[in-house]
């Protein structure tokens, strides 16, 4: 099976994330022992695909592509986007990022500034956290009402409909680490002096709180995994895992999609260039 079928999220479905494995690596052929390297080399195989499709989704200039990537602290974000979009055309590849609303943004509806960063025509477009931000830190650290949290569900899944139906293709990722392997790589900037800058005090009290969040991502999972845009849990314990599932569910995608450059102009047949 294949990474899309094995880790999607079928509309209506339950979500217990404590059931879904982070280590496990499904959809692999052959031995045990030989599963990295054969992810590794597919892995590559996939990138070279997917630079080719960019491009012709990039001539084509009729649809785009918007990856949404969320998941717990040191869940693989940043290293999704170097690994499976690094090596992509930054001029058709965007990535965008939410940290806390400036004072601006609060003063407009929550989708306001993400509406203004998704991909234009022709465009790939990585959310590293994104609007779903406002049913899990919104929610679980009670910064707003619970009366308000609980529409935007409907609110999400009505902005990506419209998306949808502009033309974008939508594949949301959910980076599914255990506490352990958290515990392991927070441990690693800690001891390591030029990364020790991305760990901050709040990660500890954000692993206090780590029921609450998974209980916040199932409800994410199971209120807003459509049939145009789902989600998949991805279990990112092992980042070369991680980083083959979801290098083939975005080949899979754009393959689906069927980008077509342009025909070539009849003025421009039998043109010699002197």
């Amino acid at each position: 099976m294949n990474p899309r079928d094995i880790h999607i999220v079928k509309p209506g479905s339950k979500v217990n994330l404590s059931e879904i494995n982070p280590s496990k690596t499904p959809g692999l052929r052959g031995k045990k022992a030989d599963e990295r390297a054969e992810a590794e080399r597919l892995h590559a195989e996939n990138i070279e695909a997917n630079r080719l499709l960019q491009r012709k989704l990039w001539a084509e200039d009729k649809r785009s592509l918007l990856v949404v990537l969320q998941g717990m602290d040191c869940s693989g974000k940043d290293g999704t986007i170097r690994n499976v979009f690094g090596p992509l055309n930054p001029q058709g590849c965007r990535v965008a990022g939410f940290k806390k609303p400036t004072s601006e943004e609060l003063d407009h509806d929550f989708l306001w500034r993400v509406h203004k960063v998704t991909p234009a025509r022709g465009e790939i477009t990585i959310f590293n956290r994104s609007h779903y931000e406002d049913v899990l830190a919104v929610r679980v650290l009670n910064l707003i009402p619970e009366s308000q949290w609980q529409l935007r569900y409907d609110h999400i899944n009505d902005f990506e409909r419209t998306l949808s139906e502009s033309g974008t293709h939508i594949i949301k990722i959910m980076l599914h680490i255990s506490k352990d392997e958290q515990k392991e790589r927070l441990q690693a900037r800690l001891d390591d002096e030029t990364r020790a800058w991305k760990f901050s005090l709040g990660d500890l009290e954000t692993r206090k709180i780590w029921p609450e969040y998974a209980k916040a991502y199932e409800d994410v999972l199971e209120r807003c995994s459509t049939e145009r845009s789902p989600w998949f849990v991805i279990p990112a314990d092992k980042k070369w895992y991680r980083n083959w599932a979801i290098s083939t569910i975005v080949r899979q995608e754009l393959e689906s999609m069927d980008p077509q450059p342009p025909a070539m102009p009849e003025e421009l047949r039998g043109v010699k260039v002197d």
